[in-house]
């Protein structure tokens, strides 16, 4: 309402530039990420590790590179427990 008094109707109904750093990732790519982490592990794994996740994203070329870390985080914005049996993967 501020913006539109004080800026008029275009202003507050369009988007501006936020300030902070953009996504890094696609949604596309995220959802890769979390169908990643449900499905099966490799061999002679019993479940995903945060750093199997993240090479297995490299070498299939989801993304060109990602830390465990971020694995996490991106895990964690999706309400899927990196350490869970349910999402398949492991903080190990």
């Amino acid at each position: 309402m501020q913006r539109f008094v004080k800026e008029g109707l275009e202003s507050a109904v369009s988007e501006k530039p936020r300030p902070g750093r953009s996504r890094t990732f696609t949604g596309q790519q995220r959802a890769q990420i979390t169908a990643l982490a449900c499905s099966e592990p490799p061999e002679r794994h019993a479940r995903w590790s945060l750093r199997l996740l993240a090479n297995k994203l490299v070498e299939l070329e989801v993304v060109d590179s990602i830390s465990h870390v971020t694995v996490q985080e991106v895990l964690k914005k999706t309400n899927s427990s990196p350490t869970s049996n349910a999402s398949g993967a492991s903080a190990s």
